[in-house]
């Protein structure tokens, strides 16, 4: 007999054994895999006091900034175009890392972000704002409008998690120093153009 028919041989007297002497083994092997399984697959209910919720609506609403501004900059005309171009690029750079860290602070929450762009849509709080127009002015004001909102739900989050849990707090707060410095570029940016 060759070495592998042995080998199976043994190896199937053992698993008889082993279920003969431990008949629920079967059972418990499956218990066991279906715990695992629902703790590292089941996402949290959407509900407004969930904070892994509330993270993900943040980081639906940075992955949708970050198109905002890409995109705006991509298309961009008008006066002062190249220096708003560069600016929309700075900021779009700047919502892709704060969507990396709220991502990687829900994973240390025992959570999931968002696996699919389909589901940005579905936990968005401010959005995406499709470009009206290519010109300047248009641009500034809808990204504009954007991060006056983003300003909003990041005071909001905070003032949730403040006395709770300080590792989000610090890390939403500093979001939000450069959420604010959006809208004051932007706002220098917007009167440069007007005066142009």
């Amino acid at each position: 007999m060759n070495k592998m028919f042995i080998f199976l041989l043994l190896l199937t007297a053992v698993a008889v054994f082993v279920y003969m002497r431990y008949p629920d083994i079967i059972t418990i092997m499956k218990d066991r895999v279906m715990t695992m399984t629902e703790k590292t697959e089941k996402l949290p209910a959407p509900t407004e006091d969930n904070l892994i919720t509330s993270l993900n609506k943040a980081l639906a609403d940075e992955w949708l900034a970050y198109y905002q501004y890409w995109i705006g900059a991509q298309i961009i005309k008008g006066v002062i175009a190249d220096k708003v171009k560069a600016e929309l690029l700075e900021h779009a750079g700047e919502e892709l890392k704060h969507a990396v860290m709220l991502a990687e602070r829900i994973i240390q929450l025992g959570g999931m972000p968002l696996l699919e762009p389909k589901e940005w849509y579905n936990f968005k709080v401010c959005g995406y704002i499709k470009p009206s127009s290519t010109d300047t002015k248009s641009l500034l004001r809808e990204n504009l409008t954007g991060e006056i909102c983003a300003v909003s739900e990041y005071k909001k989050l905070m003032a949730k998690t403040e006395k709770t849990d300080p590792t989000t707090y610090n890390m939403l707060a500093s979001i939000l120093v450069d959420e604010e410095k959006h809208v004051k570029d932007l706002n220098e940016l917007l009167v440069e153009a007007n005066k142009a």
